[in-house]
């Protein structure tokens, strides 16, 4: 209601109501023209100072909904490989949240004799690893550190008949990356027979066995992949 419309109330009540004679009636006052005048003013100016402050002024409040955003180390359905004529499922991990995150992927694997089968698999997984996440990935924030060009052969003369050796000496790779590496072939074909991964360099430094434990798993930064010594052949 205008500060108009309030006088004209009080002036209809004060007409309408019964006096008791002797009793002096109150007249209502009128607010002081400069007060007015700067209450008019004050609302043109708050609207200039909120329009300053890139703020646009509404009297109806606004619901824009949420902030778009992607739920980290979280992959839909249509970002997950699937199994084609074309390719195997497999599994590789990534980093995520500093931890190593599970991911899906559908990679080609050459089929050759029975003693290159391991190696064939280590190489695909390698590959995998060592290549940029795609746009869905990187949305949720999955990382690799396995470099690329990264390559696997198999035993040398005196090695364990399950060895792989990497043409970077694990531990010249980066922890995240060994912890990648170990991890995803423990998983798969390139494993041994009990899990382990029997790994070496180009070398002839002998191979060690590596394990990938829940402490690599949940800090792969900090937690390298527990190995034990090779007996040889």
């Amino acid at each position: 209601m205008s500060v108009r419309d309030a006088w004209g109330v009080r002036r209809a009540r004060s007409v309408r109501g019964v006096h008791a004679p002797g009793v002096r009636r109150a007249v209502p006052r009128r607010p002081a023209a400069g007060r007015t005048r700067a209450a008019l003013l004050a609302v043109p100016l708050l609207a200039v100072v909120l329009a300053g402050c890139g703020i646009r002024a509404t009297e109806v409040p606004t619901d824009f909904g949420p902030a778009p955003s992607r739920v980290p180390c979280n992959l839909t359905g249509q970002d997950i490989g699937t199994q084609s004529s074309r390719g195997i499922l497999v599994q590789v991990f990534l980093l995520c949240s500093s931890q190593l995150a599970p991911v899906d992927r559908t990679v080609r694997i050459a089929t050759g004799p029975a003693e290159t089968d391991r190696v064939r698999a280590a190489q695909a997984l390698l590959d995998e690893l060592s290549e940029p996440p795609s746009n869905a990935e990187r949305e949720a924030r999955y990382l690799t550190a396995v470099p690329e060009g990264l390559t696997v052969s198999g035993p040398g003369g005196d090695d364990p008949a399950d060895t792989l050796r990497l043409s970077t000496p694990p531990a010249d790779l980066e922890p995240y990356a060994l912890a990648q590496v170990i991890c995803t072939f423990s998983d798969s074909e390139a494993a041994s027979d009990d899990g382990t991964v029997t790994l070496g360099g180009p070398g002839t430094d002998a191979p060690r066995r590596y394990e990938c434990t829940e402490n690599v798993r949940t800090r792969p930064g900090t937690e390298t992949p527990p190995s034990t010594e090779t007996d040889g052949t």
